[in-house]
């Protein structure tokens, strides 16, 4: 068992990081674009803001194209979204991801932490570029 998981690694990791990095720009699309969505922020707004950080940090880590970077600023994204957002710094029942909805911001805030950790992988335009750099 431990073989064949140990042959799905990277072809694993690389889907991780492609379909996450999809899923994220997507959100930034909801936002900045207003792709299935009742509304879009202001221009300029720090939800905007951040819609474009998820948009273009998504395309780039789905793409595989400085992934660590663009892993490390979607991560300190989802985080400030976490804590500013979702949490609010409140102690009472809202200190619980279930209570105040933000399960997916700390997910993604961890996951691209990890993908920033690992880099862009074997399919990756990061690989293209920096193993003809040596």
């Amino acid at each position: 068992m431990t073989d064949l998981l140990k042959a799905l690694e990277t072809i694993s990791y690389g889907t991780l990081r492609i379909i996450s990095g999809i899923l994220f720009a997507f959100h930034g699309a909801q936002k900045v674009l207003g792709i299935l969505s009742k509304g879009q922020p202001e221009v300029g707004s720090q939800l905007w803001i951040g819609g474009v950080i998820e948009l273009v940090a998504g395309i780039m880590i789905a793409l595989g194209l400085l992934t660590r970077p663009a892993a490390i600023l979607a991560s300190g994204t989802m985080a400030v979204a976490y804590i500013q957002f979702h949490w609010k710094l409140d102690l009472d029942s809202r200190f619980f991801p279930a209570i105040n909805g933000g399960e997916l911001a700390l997910v993604y805030c961890l996951l691209f932490l990890f993908i920033a950790a690992c880099g862009g992988g074997k399919a990756s335009i990061d690989r293209l570029i920096f193993s003809k750099r040596g």
